[in-house]
């Protein structure tokens, strides 16, 4: 089983990046986002509960993202491995998951850490804003989720560092390359195990 988490700044192309690594290794893609656009749209009461979080740029609390997440865990246990977008964001989520795969004698394998320069983020989610209109890519809020990113999320590096996991994948290539490298990563994985 492969148990792959990877994570970067917003804007550094997370989302695109798991759905290529899924179709490769035939992972199931969880994107925290995702869910919980999902429920957003079907205006769902934990919809409208996380709507007013996301719209801010600010982080859904821990409780409700590991609720989503193990529900999801359990439709696929048969899976051969995940992939997680988006999760953990903070060292309490990441030692939360830690403790929910261990339940089913489950860890992650290795953690990508896509890297890219925060004018470049700013420009990539502008541009997202205008392609797809999604409510929480407005400069303010880019800029807002950027220092949270620093403040919560970036800490997530020295966590899986200190496990042996973390690889660092530069983020200001192409789309192809970026892949390329996450691609090379997974290999060398394989082959030191």
């Amino acid at each position: 089983m492969l148990n792959v988490v990877i994570f970067g700044p917003p804007g550094s192309g997370k989302g695109t990046q798991s759905e290529k690594i899924a179709e490769k290794y035939r992972l199931i893609h969880l994107s925290t986002g995702d869910l919980l656009r999902e429920e957003m749209k079907k205006d769902t009461s934990l919809g409208r509960q996380v709507k007013n979080y996301i719209e801010k740029g600010e982080l859904v609390p821990d409780e409700v993202i590991i609720e989503q997440l193990y529900l999801k865990l359990s439709e696929y246990k048969d899976a051969p491995g995940f992939i997680f977008d988006g999760f953990p964001r903070t060292i309490v989520q990441a030692e939360k998951l830690d403790k929910m795969l261990e339940k089913n004698n489950i860890h992650i394998n290795i953690v990508l850490n896509i890297e890219v320069d925060e004018e470049e983020l700013v420009r990539r989610m502008m541009g997202r804003a205008q392609d797809s209109n999604r409510s929480d890519d407005k400069e303010d809020v880019i800029n807002n989720r950027i220092d949270i990113y620093k403040e919560q999320t970036f800490p997530l590096i020295n966590y899986y560092k200190n496990q042996g996991k973390i690889v660092n994948i530069d983020g200001m290539a192409s789309v192809d390359k970026v892949f390329e490298n996450i691609c090379y990563a997974l290999y060398a994985y394989n082959s030191q195990k």
